[in-house]
């Protein structure tokens, strides 16, 4: 309920609202009126801190039961921004015109970590273990090149920068981003 940035209540309501993934509240506001409001916002449980870990964990597998994770509650499969469309499950970028961009696993990889976080800026390095899959030692040009690449071929389509360099910092995608 007391989240630093934005409260539980919206942030449980625009899971919901999203279709994301079974929500558990777990508080230490225990109030009738607390656990009310959090399973008419759509919580599928509320739980009153404190709580044992086993308990806890006996309510986690009784609501994935009750509500299993699926492709569609769980992760997006799909984005739309300035046009064009990400589809993640088929591994292809869509230009505006409808042409199928082609891109590296390694492209997709960036493309994917920026839509997912539009508008905010990602590091070289949390962009280089997004392409690797582990965290670098030493962070080289390789991202920088893959950046210039991917930019090249978005920009060709969109006629506008839509990846921005914020130097000493990294890389964001400068666009709305619809989940779809």
């Amino acid at each position: 309920m007391n989240l630093p940035g934005e409260d539980g209540l919206s942030l449980c309501r625009r899971i919901v609202d999203e279709g994301g993934p079974p929500i558990l509240m777990l508080s230490a506001l225990g109030d009738s009126i607390d656990r009310i409001l959090g399973l008419e916002l759509g919580a599928d449980d509320y739980v009153v801190k404190p709580i044992t870990p086993r308990e806890l964990l006996a309510r986690v597998r009784a609501l994935l039961r009750r509500r299993p994770l699926t492709p569609s509650n769980v992760e997006r499969t799909a984005y739309a921004f300035a046009g064009f469309r990400l589809d993640l499950a088929g591994r292809q970028l869509r230009a505006p015109n409808g042409m199928i961009l082609l891109l590296t696993r390694s492209e997709l990889a960036i493309l994917t970590a920026m839509v997912e976080r539009p508008r905010a800026v990602i590091s070289r390095e949390e962009l280089l273990t997004m392409v690797r899959g582990v965290a670098p030692d030493v962070v080289g040009r390789g991202v920088d090149l893959h950046i210039s690449r991917l930019r090249r071929k978005i920009q060709d389509q969109a006629g506008q920068e839509l990846i921005r360099t914020h130097r000493g910092l990294g890389y964001l995608l400068d666009a709305h981003v619809t989940p779809e």
